[in-house]
């Protein structure tokens, strides 16, 4: 048997030659291709062709300074590509199993990243922080499991490293389960070849513009494979015939194995391996599978010279070729010791490591892989159990084989007669094992919580709502004094000293003026409302689930989650969950409520719901919390997109109109919201395993509207179908990406008037109402020609003496400010605002 391992043998024979003769496969591009790949064929129904790397240390064994200076090389121009700024806010994520060394060494030569790399073992008791599937590979389902939840959080660019990029799939799924997740304006990917067809090149492109992220690649080299028709059946029907008829490199494999099995157990006198006590440093990781960062490099960087001393002591004295042997995802510590070794011996030292990937072995200098050695897995994998190979070490003349596992690894099965150990045995005089400990994570530190949330609350004890229509996930605290004056809230809230939502504004107790208005606006509007409501519903259904869970953000989003819930039951038969959740600016959503939602629903399902959008605060503040609950409970699934009924802000994707009109639910408080107050989280009142507080006001069941405001709407349910399915099919058919105009008009506002606070900016119709019933008004900027949707809001700004000044151009039917400079001075004895 031929000795020669390399790409190419003396006589010059590029190790492609054989596949590419018989199935017509052709390698094109960069001049360097054929010195860095071979090919070989492989067991898979999905590629017949497997691209064999010669600088990657996975199939072929190479010198390990060529391997990890492949790796440096492409993080050095990584960093380059990103300036120093960037490259030190960034994240490196590599590939398993095949590239997980050369990410590790692409994120040394970046510098200051941290590494973390993808694994297809669970280890219990550590989150998933994602995953993704691989399509063509052996193996396909990826998990990350980061120690640091954080890891993955952050704006820096990611970099995500391959050793091929072949049509970009796993890329494309990659960014697409992170981008979700953790959001990002840049990616870098990275890969020793770079073989996609042009079409696949455009695919990448047009992704990053949909993400609105940019995308850079680096590689060594660059071509394509040229595949002719009907490739992967010649290629099945080949490995088939070679394999049943144990031709090419097989024979001497299976001999080995034959003489492996003669041989005694390794419980012998004279076993068939020596152990080498490396004294791996305490609490080092032995990679990143879950996370490796700089200060972990500088510790093993440190411990490498004393651990490649050791080795060096324990080779034959006489060991003039030298094989490290990794293990499957353990690719980078075995290599950083190899090339250690490299530098302290006279040996010649090669790198290669273990795989699950089934390869076709054929004993020819034109092929890639010339030998194998098949065993059983030992490191209990989640899949079963199965075969593992070693490849192009058998018959390659090796004086020592250095066999580099960690602790998991190191079982019954990897010492039985058939095991890996035994097999090595047949192919060199020494064998030599260095084992690892495995590196699990401590438990993150989890308060304790009860084993239970409460259930939510329900009419007629808590809300005037029928207990079927929303089930609240609050606490009630009706019986605690909550409210305070409104000017002494307005001056605690802007002075610092108080968060809106440890207290409660007076409930507004409106006159027969003002209940007239309502109900003149509900009557107008009913049927606007309407169409609203079966229009967002409808797109909830054909875009997020076919049964969703409705989950409204208390309490103006909860009449709204209340018509949406009768809307799927009129117009489809679903009796759709609804519940109502704490939100609060600045504190995010109610975790617990979270939790409770995760316990008894699927989150995907899971759709928050308000009533409209102003600036977009509280969109932005559910992502930021979605997000932050993820990391903190490793729960994913939740999606923050909110749908509204109107959408003045253009801030969300999902809503009924972007009009801004008169919601008459947004005329009142509690009386058209089931009663409930809003919701209040004070550290006093609301512990760490409880939901967000609310008041039940029953004392004012004689003002409510809440079920007339529901029924009333519903009413027209009927006469608006039509309108709402050729509404629903408009908006379905529409670019109804968010904008943010809203967000930039509010800006322009409180600079223009020189409030300096975009806090104190309410926009549309329904914030608008809000300041005039709850806040210390400064004045009301309405739309020039603002029609019947501002009555209410000008009898309310008459009530409190607050000037409504009429605007050209205004983006909004109306917008409230609040008093930007804000004393007791500034108010009369009656809270009316004074102009100034």
């Amino acid at each position: 048997m031929n000795n020669a391992v390399n790409n190419e043998v003396p006589g010059g024979i590029w190790s492609g030659t054989w596949v590419a003769e018989r199935l017509g496969v052709e390698l094109l591009g960069d001049d360097t291709l054929t010195g860095l790949l071979g090919l070989a064929l492989r067991r898979n129904p999905k590629r017949a062709h497997l691209l064999v790397s010669n600088v990657l240390g996975k199939h072929v064994p190479q010198s390990p300074s060529v391997v990890y200076g492949h790796g440096l090389t492409l993080g050095r121009r990584v960093r380059d590509l990103l300036g120093a700024e960037e490259a030190a806010r960034a994240v490196v994520l590599g590939y398993a199993e095949t590239a997980t060394g050369l990410g590790h060494s692409v994120a040394d030569g970046v510098g200051l990243a941290p590494y973390l790399h993808s694994t297809r073992r669970p280890v219990p008791g550590v989150a998933t922080a994602g995953g993704f599937e691989e399509s063509h590979s052996h193996a396909t389902s990826h998990l990350l499991l980061p120690e640091d939840p954080a890891l993955l959080v952050g704006n820096g660019p990611l970099i995500l490293v391959d050793d091929e990029f072949s049509t970009g799939n796993t890329v494309l799924n990659t960014i697409r389960d992170l981008h979700d997740r953790y959001p990002r304006g840049r990616y870098v990917v990275v890969a020793l070849v770079d073989m996609r067809s042009q079409a696949d090149a455009g695919r990448l492109e047009d992704f990053a513009r949909e993400i609105g992220a940019r995308v850079d690649l680096v590689a060594v080299a660059s071509g394509t494979v040229k595949l002719p028709e009907g490739v992967l059946e010649k290629g099945q029907d080949l490995v088939a015939r070679f394999e049943s008829n144990a031709l090419g490199a097989r024979d001497c494999v299976e001999s080995a194995a034959t003489a492996a099995r003669a041989r005694p157990a390794p419980t012998d006198p004279h076993p068939a391996y020596k152990r080498v006590d490396l004294h791996w440093p305490p609490g080092l990781p032995d990679g990143g599978r879950h996370g490796f960062t700089p200060q972990h490099r500088i510790r093993l960087d440190n411990a490498l010279p004393a651990m490649a001393a050791r080795l060096a002591e324990a080779l034959p004295a006489d060991a003039r070729r030298v094989h490290i042997l990794g293990f499957e995802e353990l690719m980078y510590a075995p290599l950083r010791l190899a090339r250690e070794l490299e530098q302290i011996t006279d040996a010649e030292v090669r790198y290669s490591t273990t795989t699950r990937s089934p390869v076709l072995a054929v004993d020819d200098p034109g092929y890639a892989i010339r030998t194998r050695i098949a065993f059983p897995a030992h490191d209990n994998p989640a899949d079963g159990p199965g075969e593992r190979y070693a490849y192009n070490i058998a018959g390659a003349g090796f004086d020592a084989i250095v066999a580099v596992i960690d602790s998991t690894a190191d079982t019954a099965e990897l010492h039985a007669p058939d095991g890996l150990l035994a097999q090595l045995h047949a192919h060199t005089p020494q064998v030599l094992l260095a084992v690892i400990p495995s590196y699990v994570p401590e438990p993150l530190y989890v308060p304790e919580r009860p084993p239970m949330l409460p259930e939510p609350l329900r009419g007629p004890a808590f809300s005037s709502y029928a207990p079927e229509d929303v089930g609240w996930l609050l606490q009630d605290l009706s019986d605690v004094t909550l409210e305070a004056p409104t000017e002494e809230r307005e001056e605690a809230i802007q002075s610092g000293g108080a968060h809106y939502a440890e207290s409660l504004p007076v409930e507004y107790q409106p006159s027969e003026q003002y209940q007239r208005l309502f109900h003149t606006a509900l009557d107008g509007s009913a049927a606007r409302l309407a169409q609203a409501v079966g229009a967002v519903t409808e797109i909830v259904l054909a875009e997020r689930s076919p049964r969703p869970v409705l989950v409204s953000l208390a309490r103006a989003g909860t009449p709204v989650g209340v018509l949406m819930r009768r809307w799927a039951q009129f117009r489809h038969g679903l009796d759709l969950p609804h519940y109502a959740v704490s939100i609060v600016r600045g504190r995010g959503i109610d975790a617990n409520a979270l939790r409770w939602l995760a316990a008894h629903h699927d989150p995907a399902d899971v759709v928050f719901v308000d009533g409209w959008t102003g600036k977009g605060a509280i969109t932005r503040e559910l992502a930021d919390a979605v997000k932050e609950f993820e990391v903190s409970d490793g729960v994913t699934g939740f999606d923050p997109e909110i749908a509204v009924l109107a959408d003045p802000g253009s801030c969300v994707k999902t809503y009924g109109t972007r009009e801004d009109f008169l919601i008459p639910s947004a005329c009142l408080n509690s009386t058209v919201s089931g009663l409930i107050s809003r919701t209040v989280l004070r550290a006093d009142l609301v512990g760490p395993h409880d939901f967000h507080g609310a008041k039940f006001y029953r004392e004012l069941a004689g003002a409510d509207v809440s079920v007339e405001f529901l029924d009333a709407v519903a009413a027209t349910f009927p006469e608006v179908v039509e309108a709402v399915d050729a509404q629903t099919k408009e908006l379905l058919s529409s670019d109804r990406d968010p904008t943010w105009e809203g967000w930039a008009a509010v800006e322009r506002i409180s600079e223009e008037y020189g409030i300096h606070d975009v806090n104190l900016v309410k926009p549309g119709v329904g914030e608008t109402t809000r300041v005039l019933l709850r806040r210390v008004p400064w004045k009301i900027l309405a739309r020039a020609g603002a029609g019947a949707d501002l009555d209410h809001v000008r009898l309310l700004a008459e009530q409190r003496g607050v000037p409504v000044e009429e605007v050209d151009e205004l983006p909004y039917t109306c917008v409230g400010l609040i008093h930007p400079k804000y004393t007791r001075g500034a108010t009369g004895a009656d809270g009316k605002a004074v102009n100034v």
